[in-house]
């Protein structure tokens, strides 16, 4: 039975004999405190009630009189799959609780988590650029294999998309692609298969899905590029991907700038106000795409085509293309500095 986790919930002025029935009526072996506003008090195993009995408690008394005031908990930005996963096996966790300003937001369970569906969809991974912007760093080393923590970049996207289910990869080289090649092999080191085509020449972010080889299928593939680190949920995003009938899908962020100067408001000559330093927002394409057979298709062997120009001709022809906004933690490693943000971010987004 799929548990939820506001069934868990008891308040803190509970007996113990009332929460020793949420967990047992739940199977859940736990219970957390929460007050009114779902701010988490405590947490409650079944290990703190034989405890709490042992020494005596009554099974009237409060549930804060056994409960563990300072359980470990997790920010949201935290918990990608592959931390999940590795915070379950290695510390022995039945479930891993997730607060936003101290209220209690969500729950994520062990055997929820072991049960991401397989998915027999393609994923092409874009392993092919120079990265001259972080030389001297990409010289003998192709970007999309520097390491981030410990770990190539390349590698920290493979290992996602395989959390969430994904087993079967295509991988796009040019510059040192025998780096790569030694590296991952054929996949089998991760459990899965791989892939290569290789651009003999640069041929744009969409121009090497003119070498994939048919057998690659007919289910719509995850496109996206080898020097993005994300929280993504690819799952989520090709099952919209679905939902929405499209041909292809371009994964869009938010990107805001603020005006360093007063904005002037007029009408004429005339002045009409002034709007100190404001900050604009827009939607920038993000490098991660789902893309369909047609739109693979569409593309000649050796045409060199860049992704928006791809897109734009679908829509052109009168093919849906998607738009998909991400809220998790994305970063385009283009910079020395996004490098070295991404050094400062692996640990606690990718267990790196």
């Amino acid at each position: 039975m799929q548990k939820n986790w506001k069934d868990m919930l008891v308040a803190p002025t509970s007996s113990i004999r009332e929460t020793v029935a949420v967990i047992d009526r739940l199977g859940s072996r736990a219970a957390f405190v929460v007050d009114a506003d779902a701010r988490l008090l405590g947490l409650v195993t079944d290990g703190d009630l034989r405890r709490g009995l042992l020494r005596g408690v009554s099974l009237e008394a409060p549930v804060t009189e056994i409960m563990n005031a300072t359980p470990t908990v997790f920010a949201p930005s935290e918990l990608t799959s592959a931390r999940a996963r590795e915070l379950l096996d290695t510390r022995g966790f039945l479930h891993l609780p997730v607060v936003e300003g101290g209220r209690l937001v969500d729950v994520i369970f062990a055997e929820s988590l072991l049960a991401v569906p397989k998915r027999d969809n393609a994923v092409f991974l874009m392993a092919g650029g120079f990265g001259t912007r972080l030389k001297p760093l990409t010289e003998t080393c192709p970007k999309p294999m520097l390491k981030v923590g410990s770990k190539p970049i390349l590698q920290i996207i493979l290992e996602g998309f395989k959390e969430a289910g994904f087993h079967r990869f295509y991988i796009s080289t040019h510059y040192l692609p025998e780096v790569i090649h030694q590296h991952f092999g054929d996949g089998s080191r991760w459990g899965v298969s791989i892939e290569y085509v290789h651009e003999a020449e640069p041929l744009g972010t969409a121009g090497a899905l003119g070498l994939l080889p048919e057998s690659i299928g007919e289910l719509p593939m995850v496109m996206m590029n080898g020097d993005l680190l994300t929280r993504l949920d690819f799952g989520g995003l090709l099952d919209f991907h679905v939902a929405e009938g499209a041909a292809a899908t371009m994964c869009l962020r938010e990107y805001s700038h603020q005006v360093p100067y007063g904005v002037v408001r007029r009408d004429g000559n005339s002045l009409t106000g002034i709007d100190e330093k404001p900050s604009l927002t827009f939607h920038v394409n993000a490098g991660i795409y789902v893309v369909g057979p047609q739109v693979r298709r569409a593309v000649a062997a050796s045409q060199r085509i860049d992704m928006p120009d791809l897109l734009m001709q679908q829509v052109e022809v009168g093919r849906k293309v998607g738009t998909y906004t991400l809220s998790e933690y994305w970063l385009d490693i283009g910079k020395m500095n996004d490098f070295e943000r991404a050094q400062q971010d692996v640990a606690g987004l990718f267990g790196g």
